[in-house]
């Protein structure tokens, strides 16, 4: 009987394919979907296919049993490596996927794995590709994590409280990365500082106040830590420069699962809207959040510690990469003495 019963519960226990999104933020705040799945159902299996850098990120969320690594280059249709890619999944047993992208060549492979049931909002055409097609009321829904949780319950159910993302980091892979570094662990507070912004200048807060900020944390007695990519190299250096070398550059030395860690040493945060900004919130840093083109009530830090900085000009938002009228006062105008009285009045 006991195996009757051990086979019965197999068979009604879910495996949940989630096709993840291609941003750090998005990624973070996708997390908030797997605890809500996890709510419903603990002993579902949540297995997360996204291109291979966001797998760091999975690692850190315990509701995730396993990243699948997505081989396709952004953008690329890929059609017949989707499919074939897909057909290797078929004997997963996944009982349902949710797709947290709308593109219609990302609904490819999940259909190509058979899954009975394919749940995603209608985006790109997807008919056939996905048969639990939901439409996307944005006014109901106008948050990216507002979303994301919708996909994981019941069409036209309320949504549930919504939980906020949690990486779990590894204090002592941080302590391991600062030794590599020739770095000793921190004796003082540290201020970690993210100038960076993929997405585009609009969303970067000026260096020379992010300078000013580090400049001022360093009078306090406190380390200053700059995070970054290899993209956001010039602008770490820069800082660095304009703060007379009182930083620890870390831009472009680490990859994402250790600037993770190393961020979860950090007493506070001062960040653009970024992934990092979402990391940061999903660390419970105490995190002062700078927003520009972008909007707050839409991808807003997941975080009671969190603290946003935004102006809401006339002109505000206007989701740009660069400033359509040339001036860029919806950075500028928030100054750092603000952010200075503001940081260490929280502290």
């Amino acid at each position: 009987m006991a195996a009757v019963r051990q086979m019965t519960h197999a068979r009604q226990q879910e495996k949940i394919l989630v096709m993840g999104p291609s941003w750090v933020g998005d990624m973070v705040m996708a997390q908030s979907l797997f605890k809500v799945l996890k709510q419903q159902k603990s002993d579902c299996i949540i297995d997360v296919a996204a291109p291979a850098w966001t797998l760091p990120l999975l690692d850190r969320m315990p509701e995730v049993n396993s990243g699948i690594a997505l081989p396709f280059k952004h953008g690329e249709l890929a059609l017949k490596e989707r499919i074939r890619f897909g057909l290797s999944l078929k004997n997963h047993g996944y009982t349902q996927c949710i797709m947290l992208t709308n593109s219609l060549k990302s609904a490819i492979l999940p259909a190509a794995t058979g899954i009975r049931r394919r749940t995603g909002f209608r985006g790109e055409m997807r008919y056939g590709l996905l048969n639990d097609i939901r439409p996307l009321d944005k006014s109901k829904l106008p948050r990216t994590v507002d979303r994301f949780v919708a996909l994981g319950i019941e069409a036209d159910s309320p949504l549930p409280a919504i939980p906020n993302p949690h990486l779990a980091a590894s204090r002592d892979n941080a302590l391991a990365c600062l030794e590599n570094m020739y770095i000793p662990a921190p004796t003082a507070p540290v201020l970690g500082l993210c100038p960076g912004a993929e997405y585009g200048e609009a969303k970067r807060w000026p260096l020379e106040y992010y300078a000013e900020v580090a400049r001022a944390a360093h009078e306090h007695g406190w380390q200053v830590w700059l995070f970054g990519s290899e993209k956001d190299v010039p602008f770490t250096a820069e800082i660095n420069r304009l703060s007379n070398m009182a930083c620890l550059d870390l831009g472009g030395k680490t990859k994402l699962g250790d600037a993770i860690d190393l961020m979860s040493l950090c007493d506070a945060v001062v960040s653009n809207d970024s992934g990092l900004m979402h990391v940061a919130a999903a660390l419970d840093k105490k995190l002062i959040a700078i927003y520009g083109s972008s909007d707050p009530h839409h991808t807003p830090p997941m975080s009671s510690k969190a603290v946003i900085e935004y102006l809401g000009l006339e002109c505000s938002p206007c989701f740009q990469r660069e400033c359509p009228l040339g001036h860029l006062n919806c950075l500028k105008q928030i100054l750092p003495q603000q952010i200075i009285q503001n940081l260490f009045k929280r502290i």
